[in-house]
């Protein structure tokens, strides 16, 4: 504490001066010399023509300059004076950065001031645009070049195009050829375009288009993305294949005879006789159910009988009752089976297999019902509604038919196609009202 003390007492008796020299120098930052540490250094003592000869240098650029000539140009002690009119601003400033990157200059003022008389504004602008037209009228040979050359490459590319034998030798279908001949015009045309630009040495402006091209397209994209994505559906369905002229299809919940597939829609003939129009990417997302493809189709039908009665004999009357159908195949086999026993009846399920190339679909479904449903009644199962029943006698209910199975005989002829739908589809094709089918008989179907 006392040593404290004495250094404190000692540091108030020395003088100002040897207090200041025994304390360190801090670095101080100095705005000035901060500002100035780039800038050139001012000589102290000028050459004694330094002056003139800055001045001399400056009027002799500025004579080179139309726009700068005779202006005023004074010196003095490194300082460069500019006066006069000058034609617009960018002249001004032009004066100003020659005059300052001369070495020895210390600074300069620019008093130059802009002319706004009419005479002088108005001539450069018309020697502007007269030079303008000028260059363009010289220009127009090399511009009929490029243009000529442009049409001719693009008439190349139209002209392959239309080969198109050969496009639909080389693609699966006709959609895909009219795509390739779509896409040959589009790269020829662009290249003929590109030729021209290179010839008349603008090609920097193909980038500003291709650019400008770019984002709108991706504009129009999002806003017909509905119609890009039918475009798209069309063509996948087309290199696909899922179904044929005139298969009978049920997509998703719509069922008829496939007319044709264009690069829109798919158009069905209903069993009702009309056009029915699905957009194709509808299509290609939806579930299809093609019932021409495999000629071998089953049906199916549900018989009730009595809760009591034996479900296994009247299983054996109809199977053999299906088998004496001529219309139905021995392989596969018909089926039975129990499909429901609760409540007071039982349901029983048979089925059976056809070919769609002898027999009708409907009407063989319709015959096989007939012909089991009077068999199992001549055998004594009579056909019972699933709702309970109350009986007030006690007696087991009674067939007004004989009990015997019999045989039932149907003619095959009642379950032969109707081919008035293949008419129908046959004549709606040859009108050919909807242009090219996109659908290909020679490719396989998925």
């Amino acid at each position: 504490m006392r040593f404290i003390r004495f250094l404190v007492a000692l540091c108030l008796s020395l003088p100002a001066p040897a207090l200041a020299q025994a304390l360190p120098k801090l670095p101080t930052a100095s705005p000035s010399a901060s500002a100035s540490a780039d800038a050139p250094e001012i000589a102290a003592q000028p050459a004694p023509d330094e002056d003139a000869r800055l001045a001399a240098r400056i009027r002799a650029i500025f004579d080179e300059i139309p726009a700068l000539k005779g202006t005023g140009v004074r010196v003095a002690a490194g300082v460069v004076t500019l006066t006069g009119q000058v034609p617009d601003e960018k002249t001004i400033q032009q004066a100003e950065a020659i005059a300052t990157r001369l070495n020895g200059v210390v600074t300069v003022q620019n008093r130059l001031e802009r002319n706004l008389d009419v005479e002088k504004n108005l001539n450069p602008a018309l020697s502007g645009v007269t030079g303008r037209i000028n260059g363009f009228l010289r220009a127009l040979p090399l511009l009929g070049v490029a243009i000529a050359v442009a049409v001719v490459v693009g008439m190349l590319g139209y002209a392959l195009a239309r080969q198109s034998r050969l496009w639909e030798r080389v693609t699966p279908n006709p959609f895909l050829a009219g795509l390739v001949a779509t896409a040959i015009r589009f790269v020829f045309v662009v290249a003929g375009i590109v030729l021209a630009l290179d010839i008349v040495g603008a090609t920097a402006m193909l980038g500003a288009v291709l650019g400008g091209a770019g984002v709108l397209g991706l504009a129009v994209g999002l806003a017909v993305r509905d119609s890009i994505d039918n475009y798209f559906s069309s063509l996948m369905l087309s290199v696909r294949q899922p179904f044929r002229a005139n298969d009978n299809v049920k997509i998703d919940s719509h069922e008829g005879r496939v007319l044709r597939l264009t690069s829109r829609a798919t158009l069905l003939l209903t069993p009702d006789g009309n056009h029915l129009r699905i957009p194709n990417a509808t299509v290609f997302k939806a579930v299809i159910t093609n019932f021409t493809t495999n000629p071998q189709r089953r049906f199916a039908f549900d018989y009730a009988i009595d809760h009591e009665a034996d479900p296994c004999r009247a299983q054996a009357v109809a199977l053999e009752t299906l088998r004496n159908l001529d219309w139905v195949l021995d392989e596969p086999k018909p089926g039975a089976e129990i499909a429901d026993i609760s409540g007071s009846v039982q349901v029983l399920r048979f089925n059976g297999w056809i070919d769609q190339t002898r027999a009708d679909f409907g009407k063989s479904r319709t015959r096989a019902m007939e012909a089991v449903r009077k068999a199992l009644r001549e055998a004594g199962f009579v056909a019972e509604s699933p709702e309970y029943r109350i009986h007030l006698d006690h007696e087991p209910p009674q067939s007004s038919a004989p009990k015997s199975a019999g045989q039932a005989t149907v003619d095959a002829e009642d379950v032969a196609p109707d081919h008035h739908m293949d008419r129908m589809v046959h004549a709606e094709r040859g009108a050919d009202v909807e242009g090219k089918d996109l659908l290909d008989s020679r490719r396989p179907t998925e």
